[in-house]
């Protein structure tokens, strides 16, 4: 198996993006997309290493650059000061997201009809928003993500199939958005399933998270329960095409 990057640079509004198409030898012809949306981080080498291992399931994987690269290059002050600009208005990363997801989606290499989409915190949140806004996605997966509405959330038909992973300690995700979120999906009809780990917190899918006493906690246990899970979420949502196969 041989996994290639390959860089799928864009412009949006006069900022550079970056985001990268990951793919391996051995999938089969035309596979379908899976998007990885990162965190507070920006692109980052882990969110690559999880587009990786969805190469190893048969699947295409694009590490998806959500604050552009300058961005990125101004380390965590400059994407955590992003993050909480986008937190706080949800209309404006609407727009980014509408911007990036067509750039992505318009690709060669991608077939818009097969395209999924995981997140992982500010990432999983995103990928709530996708799906809320009523994008072409057979489905999305949040991981540890932050969970509450939108300020003006649209009421349009919703496709794309729902599942959470959840930490119960999560501080920044607390019971109540939890109950709220399910309300909210249950209230539009939409096929969403929600997996919540007790004793887990905050960014438990991240192998360098160690900040119990702010919440945040890596636990082999639910990342392992979680990514387990998602094979078969992702089988269920491309449905008989792709045949994941151990390697």
């Amino acid at each position: 198996m041989v996994v290639r990057h390959t860089p799928l640079g864009h412009d949006i509004d006069g900022t550079s993006f970056d985001s990268v198409l990951v793919q391996d030898d051995s999938s089969p012809p035309n596979p379908s997309t899976v998007l990885v949306l990162h965190g507070m981080e920006g692109r980052s080498d882990a969110q690559l290493q999880f587009a990786e291992r969805l190469t190893e399931w048969g699947y295409q994987a694009i590490a998806v650059d959500l604050f552009g690269a300058e961005v990125t290059r101004g380390g965590m002050a400059a994407t955590s000061a992003a993050m909480t600009a986008f937190v706080g208005d949800r209309d404006a990363l609407a727009r980014r997201l509408d911007a990036v997801y067509a750039a992505l989606t318009n690709e060669p290499q991608v077939d818009p009809a097969r395209v999924a989409a995981i997140g992982f915190c500010f990432g999983g949140l995103c990928v709530l928003d996708l799906a809320r806004a009523g994008h072409a996605l057979t489905g999305v997966a949040a991981f540890h993500g932050l969970l509450t509405a939108p300020h003006r959330p649209s009421d349009g038909p919703v496709t794309a199939r729902i599942a959470v992973y959840h930490g119960w300690d999560d501080p920044y995700a607390p019971p109540e958005d939890v109950v709220a979120l399910g309300r909210e999906l249950s209230g539009r009809d939409i096929d969403w399933q929600l997996h919540a780990y007790g004793n887990t917190m905050h960014a438990f899918m991240a192998p360098w998270a160690a900040d119990p006493q702010r919440g945040i906690q890596y636990s082999e246990a639910a990342a392992r329960r979680a990514w387990t899970s998602l094979r078969y979420f992702l089988e269920e949502c491309f449905g008989a095409e792709v045949q994941a196969t151990d390697r």
